[in-house]
């Protein structure tokens, strides 16, 4: 069965049509501006060298081969072999609530925690397959920057652009983001969901444990990962590089709160980790999660067919005509010459 591999591609044909209104709609401005002179016969046969029809020819021409030209673009091709395979996508509902506060910007681990926690997370929808995933950021607000899907690459390309600005209002208010996640989870179920806290653990809330347990009420399991170290570093300004100083003048010490992640992974029958392999970080909490109970996520058809691609013969024909269109001359140069050696 023919298709095409790039089908959205094919919307580009809408210039076709576009491109045809303009050009009938020069055709008939060209009209009246000859009738004012004279009959349109007449005044073609004083214009030198013009071929009646020409400009029609090449027009055609070049419709033809843009069409053919698209047609390439998005690659008509047909599957060796059709057999397919109806397999049955199994998997959770998974919930990453990012830090994003200035503190994550500490350099106790290299290059910087926010880095780091962002490594984190490409490497953990790496080795995603089912699963459909969503991302939080937070600080002193918490924001859903991406709802529940399967496209992982989405969620890579908003990581890239991740920084504490894409949060306004600075603070970490971890039980802000615990129960945004909760909401954003399907309401109806009792299960298959789990959120996924990357932080450095700088809270003060008091109602962080609170809303994990009810979070836990709701199903949702909750996972902690600690960016940073216990004994902590001097925090500096990113803009001016200058130390960071409290209201008392002393500078400001930022340090991993790995006493409350634990606390919190605990209500919320979860597991903590402290982020130092990314690697081991991200198998450990994958193997957690592909290890809880999973629900259907739909039917998809995967083949490993072969396919025979058919491009080059749209691109090969547009090419060709788009070289004769401009081969062809609008006018003919015989009589023009001749016009002019006459005048000479």
């Amino acid at each position: 069965m023919y298709d095409f591999e790039h089908l959205n591609y094919l919307f580009a044909l809408g210039i076709l049509p576009l491109l045809v209104f303009l050009f009938i709609g020069m055709v008939y401005w060209r009209k009246k501006k000859l009738q004012k002179i004279g009959t349109e016969k007449l005044v073609n046969e004083q214009i030198l060298g013009f071929i009646p029809g020409r400009n029609t020819l090449k027009f055609i021409l070049l419709v033809i081969a843009l069409f053919m030209i698209i047609g390439g673009w998005a690659n008509l091709h047909k599957p060796l072999d059709d057999k397919g395979e109806n397999v049955q996508r199994k998997g959770i509902d998974v919930i990453i609530a990012l830090d994003v506060s200035k503190s994550m910007l500490a350099t106790d681990v290299q290059p910087d925690r926010l880095t780091r926690a962002k490594q984190l997370i490409m490497r953990m929808t790496d080795k995603m397959k089912n699963h459909r995933v969503a991302l939080i950021l937070f600080a002193g607000k918490s924001y859903l920057k991406m709802p529940l899907s399967v496209d992982y690459n989405r969620i890579k390309m908003l990581l890239e652009n991740v920084s504490p600005a894409s949060v306004p209002t600075q603070g970490t208010v971890l039980a802000e983001a615990i129960e945004m996640a909760t909401n954003s989870f399907a309401q109806n179920e009792r299960k298959y969901k789990s959120l996924i806290l990357i932080t450095d653990g700088e809270d003060h809330d008091e109602n962080a444990i609170e809303k994990t347990r009810a979070a836990a009420e709701q199903g949702v399991v909750v996972h902690t990962v600690g960016v940073g170290s216990p004994q902590g570093i001097t925090l500096f300004d990113p803009d001016t590089r200058a130390v960071k100083l409290d209201e008392n003048g002393n500078p400001v010490i930022s340090k991993l709160n790995e006493d409350e992640l634990k606390l919190i992974a605990s209500a919320g029958h979860g597991s903590y980790s402290l982020l130092q392999n990314t690697d081991d970080v991200a198998s450990k909490i994958m193997g957690e999660l592909d290890g809880m109970e999973q629900k259907s996520l739909g039917s998809e058809i995967f083949s490993d067919a072969n396919y025979t691609s058919y491009f080059q013969y749209f691109l090969f024909t547009g090419f060709l005509l788009l070289l004769i269109e401009w081969l062809i001359p609008g006018t003919n140069m015989r009589i023009k010459m001749k016009q002019n050696g006459s005048i000479a």
